[in-house]
């Protein structure tokens, strides 16, 4: 009898056992809920993408190298490489005896100018009072014609200078940017003729600039002008920089046998420097749709993709995919979803495991 006082009637174990199943019930906690984070299911063209090396250039467009008109010695230097200077700041003076010989010129145009303007006005004046020839007038005015010349000549070569003191001429910036390249120093002597083929000094605008990428030869058919490309670089990994193909040159390097494609790009802050290696990723967008979803939202278990597709806080499905490619933080999937659909895109391994408990 006291054994049978202790048993359960087989309506207690069914309840029981509801009761149990009941409990058990999943259902994502307030905190959980704060802790994900979702996105949806989108039907989209799909993106191919090719990798290729690539450096970072300056923007040809908007850079300047710098020659001296004169030779001479460099007695200032007034920046140093890496500078950013402005649109006519002085960057070197120069005591020049060409510009010296050219100040003479000027200044003995100017006192022949003076002195054929009096000669002018004798002859002319003689001319009147009947004791010179209309010839002498005339010769007079053609040598004032002369001396003004050559006083509108050296004037001319003066302005082109820049002459701010005798003997002395200034090498002055022709556009704001940065210097990228120096060949000069304090106390150097030279001539025009033997001036370093890059000249004094390269300045360029760093807003913009230039990505030059390798294409060899079995790729050249994958990259057009107007596709995207997104470019990182050792220097910021995780930065992705985002630019257009704007030019194809359709020249291999006899070296490299690599076609060069550049891709323009704004630089904020100017992270990027001339020189930089840079890892380039081309992008193709292709006539074809497929699933997309975010590639961070995409779970690997037991050789199989599986993405949560979320309905409300009780109801998350697992639903195993087949990712058919990844571009960038996009992958394209096949299975049982639909465009619209809400996934997990963040924290979904705790619900993952949760459900698999």
């Amino acid at each position: 009898m006291g054994l049978g006082a202790c048993s359960k009637s087989p309506s207690e174990t069914d309840a029981a056992a509801e009761e149990t199943k009941t409990a058990k019930k999943f259902s994502l906690s307030d905190q959980t809920l704060k802790e994900l984070a979702f996105d949806t299911v989108r039907l989209e063209p799909v993106q191919s993408e090719q990798s290729f090396s690539g450096q970072v250039t300056t923007n040809g467009d908007k850079t300047a190298k710098i020659f001296p008109l004169v030779g001479g010695v460099v007695e200032k230097l007034n920046v140093e490489l890496g500078d950013h200077v402005s649109k006519g700041q002085v960057l070197a003076v120069v005591r020049s005896g060409e510009i010296a010989d050219v100040q003479n010129q000027n200044s003995t145009a100017g006192t022949d100018v003076a002195i054929a303007q009096k000669n002018l006005s004798v002859a002319e004046d003689q001319y009147k009072a009947g004791l010179a020839a209309e010839r002498d007038v005339v010769l007079a005015r053609e040598e004032l014609r002369k001396a003004q010349s050559n006083l509108g000549k050296t004037g001319k070569q003066l302005g082109i200078y820049g002459v701010s003191k005798d003997g002395h001429y200034e090498i002055k910036a022709p556009i704001s940017g940065f210097i990228t390249d120096k060949n000069v120093t304090q106390g150097m002597q030279y001539s025009t003729s033997n001036v370093d083929g890059d000249g004094f000094f390269t300045i360029a605008d760093l807003d913009q600039v230039w990505v030059l990428a390798n294409v060899f030869e079995s790729d050249i058919a994958n990259v057009k002008l107007g596709y995207q490309a997104d470019i990182t670089t050792l220097s910021y990994p995780d930065k992705h920089f985002k630019g257009v193909v704007d030019k194809v040159f359709n020249v291999l390097d006899p070296d490299s046998k690599a076609l060069k494609v550049r891709i323009r790009l704004t630089n904020p802050g100017y992270l990027l420097k001339p020189e930089m290696y840079a890892q380039v990723h081309i992008l193709n967008t292709e006539k074809q749709k497929e699933l997309a979803v975010p590639a961070n939202s995409v779970i690997f278990d037991k050789d199989q993709h599986f993405v949560l597709v979320y309905k409300n806080r009780t109801e998350v499905d697992t639903r195993p995919v087949a990712v058919t490619k990844t571009v960038g933080n996009v992958s394209y999937v096949r299975g049982n979803l639909k465009a619209g659909e809400a996934i997990v895109t963040k924290n979904q391994l705790l619900v993952y495991d949760e459900l698999n408990d």
